[in-house]
This record gives structure tokens, C-alpha cells and sequence, in this order.
């Protein structure tokens, strides 16, 4: 129980500064940005969410596969399995904020 109020209080902050984090940023711009530029911002976002996505799921599958046999064996390493396959999962939520930044600069 308590690891999953935890759980709520995170995802509560992250999303409560979300969006304050940018707002004492100040940018440039030169001007409107061109279809080119834009085309070029949208492929590079979508490469960085599909990439890291692909990585993702491959790294989860292995490791997960590995959890699996190693919880069949020893069933007390349940939790350490759980946070290895979590890192594994992070690698799609990086790509997703590589995405977000790169849209944001367009």
C-alpha cells in the first residue's frame, strides 16, 4: 500500500511542475519557422518516440523473459525483477521527452 501512494504523489508533482518548468524560459526566434524546418522538427520527433520505443520493447522482452524464469526458480526476487524491467520501460519515456523538447523548439 504504501508503494503505491508513493507512486501517486510522483506522477501528482510531475504533472502539478510539468508545465511550470518552462514557463522562465525565454526563446528566440528569427522569424516564422519554414514548412522545411517543421518537416524536418516532425520526422525528427517521430524517429526519436519510434526509436526509443523499438528499444524499448526489445529490452523488455529479453529482461522480461529473464524475470520470468528467474521468478519461477526463486519467487522472492519478484521486486528486483519488477525494477529492472521498469529501467527497461524507461527507455521509451526518454524518447517521448527527446519528442517533446524537439516540438517545442518549432
Amino acid at each position: 500500500m504504501k508503494l503505491k501512494g508513493c507512486w501517486i504523489w510522483l506522477m501528482n508533482v510531475f504533472f502539478l511542475f510539468l508545465p511550470v518548468m518552462g514557463l522562465g524560459q525565454e526563446t528566440v526566434t528569427a522569424g516564422p519557422v519554414s514548412s522545411e524546418v517543421a518537416k524536418w522538427g516532425f520526422m525528427a520527433a517521430a524517429l526519436a518516440v519510434g526509436a526509443s520505443s523499438l528499444g524499448a520493447a526489445i529490452a523488455v522482452a529479453l529482461v522480461g523473459s529473464a524475470a520470468m524464469g528467474a521468478i519461477s526458480e526463486r519467487p522472492e526476487m519478484a521486486g528486483r525483477a519488477l525494477i529492472f524491467i521498469g529501467l527497461a520501460e524507461g527507455i521509451a519515456i526518454y524518447g517521448l521527452i527527446v519528442a517533446i523538447m524537439i516540438l517545442g523548439k518549432i
